[in-house]
């Protein structure tokens, strides 16, 4: 393998297991931040215990978002330096916006929560969250923005060797960047739904005797992961449709991808142009994985609304077992999006080969082992300690008493 082939290699491992966390992050905020709605508006300590447990799963897995976001920063830098040199205005503006927005809106306000608790009013103390969620999916869109310029070059004029905004509006309205939003956050809801039911189907296995808050959580699991399903085929298909118009290579080589895949031979010099053949059925396995998750959501949802779900455990072990079934789906949609647009690093715009850094083969193989190292022992560590966090169930909470015996403000 040359330079060119180790980079695109690192860079699919570091950002699929950064998207692991990622995924898992939007998915619980809005969660969280239901059940903390609930415990402000009705006063129940079910609720607030509820909001207590999975809040510590959340920062765990943010804090090792985080991590693993700086990384992903440093791979880019050290591999890909012709992208950023020639379209750093526009890739790496929202880039940038991103990582000072995670840092200064979202982990401040999450250190309010976090620390919080007992200090700030109930009503103050809920807001910090919903300003979390709210930050969280808004690194989601400057990320996806970012992404979306690369599929759909809008917005922009060359100059010289490089390219500048001219319009700033197409690039933060783009179609491929507003699509993936619509699809990419009711996925991380579905990652997070089933998450928190295959937990909650882990302690009813288990006969932990916590069932009024993991009924709770297994019902509010599974009815936001099915729903949620529903809106991430529909806008999977709708992004499908805005595909065969806008990237015909990347679905096959039927008349239309033939054509362009020509034209841009012609244009920009002879080479494969098609996207391998395996990225259509990787984009059928998808899908059918999410209709199976229509399918299966569906009969514990019934149960549970009967109060007969605790007694199904071959159903419970269905549930806990394909826990990471939403992480994988997630991840091979990430990747059929990004292997369907080479050899294009900016789609019919920068050839891959122009946007890897002047580094040699030994030096981007190095990189690759340090990188690949450091992401598979923090998902290893992370997910051990998360799972650790989620056996232990909520007998053993910590976030809310870091304060000691503080005095709780009362007001709400």
């Amino acid at each position: 393998m040359n330079a060119l082939d180790l980079a695109r290699l690192e860079f699919g491992i570091t950002t699929s297991l950064h998207f692991l966390f990622v995924a898992l992050t939007l998915g619980l905020a809005p969660l969280i931040a239901f059940l903390q709605t609930l415990w402000v508006v009705r006063g129940n300590p079910l609720h607030e215990r509820l909001t207590k447990f999975w809040g510590q799963i959340y920062v765990v897995n943010y804090g090792l978002g985080i991590i693993s976001g700086l990384l992903l920063e440093f791979q880019f830098a050290l591999n890909w330096s012709g992208l950023t040199h020639f379209a750093g205005e526009l890739f790496g503006a929202p880039m940038a916006m991103e990582t000072l927005y995670a840092f200064f809106v979202e982990s401040t306000f999450l250190g309010l929560w976090i620390f919080g608790w007992g200090r700030l009013p109930k009503v103050a103390h809920l807001l910090t969250f919903y300003v979390v969620t709210l930050a969280a999916i808004g690194s989601a869109y400057l990320i996806v923005v970012a992404n979306g310029f690369l599929q759909n070059p809008v917005g922009f004029e060359r100059a010289g060797d490089a390219l500048r905004v001219v319009d700033l509006g197409a690039v933060f309205t783009n179609p491929a960047a507003l699509l993936a939003v619509g699809h990419i956050l009711p996925a991380a809801l579905m990652v997070g739904g089933f998450f928190m039911a295959g937990v909650s189907a882990w302690h009813f296995r288990r006969g932990t005797g916590e069932v009024p808050f993991f009924r709770l959580s297994l019902r509010l699991g599974l009815t936001v992961g099915y729903v949620a399903t529903f809106f991430t085929i529909g806008f999977g298909d709708a992004s499908v449709l805005w595909v065969v118009r806008n990237q015909p290579t990347k679905l096959g080589s039927g008349a239309e991808a033939l054509r362009v895949a020509e034209r841009m031979a012609a244009e920009h010099g002879p080479g494969d142009y098609l996207a391998p053949a395996w990225v259509p059925i990787a984009l059928t396995v998808m899908l059918s994985v999410a209709y199976l998750y229509v399918l299966f959501a569906l009969v514990p949802i019934v149960l549970l609304g009967q109060g007969r779900i605790e007694r199904r455990r071959f159903l419970l072990g269905v549930g806990v077992w394909t826990i990471p079934l939403p992480f994988l789906t997630v991840i091979l949609g990430w990747t059929v999006r990004e292997i369907g647009r080479q050899p294009w690093v900016i789609y019919d715009v920068l050839p891959t080969n122009r946007a890897v850094s002047d580094v040699s083969t030994a030096g981007v193989l190095a990189s690759l082992v340090i990188f690949t190292t450091l992401y598979v022992t923090l998902v290893v560590v992370g997910y051990l300690l998360i799972a650790r966090i989620a056996r232990r169930g909520p007998e053993s909470l910590v976030l809310g008493g870091v304060l000691g015996d503080a005095e709780p403000v009362r007001g709400r």
